[in-house]
């Protein structure tokens, strides 16, 4: 039942992020103030972050403890971390 809420916060925090890339969108197609239009990308940028935290929270929580406990954890640690490198760039 808890993964599902989680599920669902994601989906919904996704929905958001679409709208907003919506209303990038309109703000460019208007020549809005291009300090309005950065400042927007920022935010967008942000959530996308916080969104990729949480599904890394969950990865961690789940994937990685378990490959661990089936002394599979090297790879899967391998492999987050590829995924982080490109997070960070």
């Amino acid at each position: 039942m808890e993964a599902l809420k989680e599920r669902d916060a994601l989906l919904n925090r996704l929905k958001r992020l679409e709208g907003q890339v919506r209303g990038l969108q309109s703000m460019v197609r208007e020549d809005r103030y291009c300090i309005d239009i950065l400042t927007q990308i920022a935010a967008i940028q942000a959530a996308l972050k916080q969104v990729g935290f949480k599904i890394t929270e969950k990865h961690i929580s789940h994937c990685v403890s378990d490959a661990i406990q089936r002394n599979e954890g090297q790879e899967s640690i391998e492999e987050l971390m590829a995924v982080l490198k490109q997070f960070s760039k």
